[in-house]
C-alpha cells in the first residue's frame, strides 16, 4: 500500500472478524487509550518539556496537599520505589517538590508540592484537560455520558471478578 492508503496498525488491528465481539471491543479500547495517551505524551513534551510520568506524579501530589509517603506514591502510580525516587529527586532539584519528615514515622518522608510545583502542575492540568476535550469533541454530551456509563459497568464487572482498579 502507498502512504495515505496504508492502514495504521495498532492494538485493534490484531482482531479478526472471527474474534469474539468482547475481544474486538477490548482491542479497540486499548488502541484508543494508547492513541490518546500518545497525543498527551507528545503535547506534554512539546509544551512543557515534561513526561506523562512526571505529570501523573504531580497530579497525585496535587490531590493531597499534606503530601504522600514515597510508598504511597509508588502504589498510586503503580511503579517501583526506584522510579518514584528518581522522579522525586528530579522534581525536588527543579523546586517542584520537597521531602518533609513524616510526623507519624521518623524513618519516612512525605513528599509534597511546592508553590512553584503547584503552579506548574495547574498550568499543565489546564492544558491537559483542553487536549482531552479536543480529542473527544466528536462525541455529544449524551454519547459521552453513555460511554462513561457503559465503561463503568465493565469496571464494576472486572472488580466483581476479583480485578483491581
Amino acid at each position: 500500500m502507498s502512504g495515505s492508503a496504508r492502514a495504521v496498525l495498532d492494538a485493534e488491528s490484531r482482531a479478526t472478524r472471527d474474534d469474539h465481539d468482547a475481544l474486538r471491543l477490548w482491542l479497540r479500547l486499548l488502541a484508543t487509550t494508547l492513541s490518546v495517551e500518545a497525543v498527551v505524551r507528545q503535547r506534554l513534551q512539546a509544551r512543557f518539556s515534561t513526561t506523562l510520568a512526571r505529570f501523573d506524579y504531580l497530579a497525585q501530589l496535587e490531590r493531597v496537599p499534606q503530601g504522600l509517603r514515597m510508598r504511597e506514591l509508588s502504589e498510586r502510580l503503580m511503579v517501583t520505589g526506584g522510579n518514584v525516587t528518581g522522579l522525586t529527586d528530579a522534581l525536588a532539584s527543579e523546586g517542584h517538590v520537597v521531602r518533609d519528615p513524616d510526623p507519624d514515622d521518623r524513618r519516612a518522608f512525605r513528599v509534597r508540592l511546592t508553590p512553584a510545583g503547584r503552579r506548574a502542575f495547574r498550568a499543565m492540568a489546564g492544558e491537559h484537560e483542553a487536549w482531552i476535550v479536543e480529542l473527544f469533541t466528536g462525541l455529544s454530551a449524551h454519547e459521552l455520558a453513555q460511554l462513561r456509563a457503559l465503561l463503568g459497568r465493565i469496571k464494576r464487572q472486572v472488580r466483581a471478578t476479583g480485578g483491581t482498579i
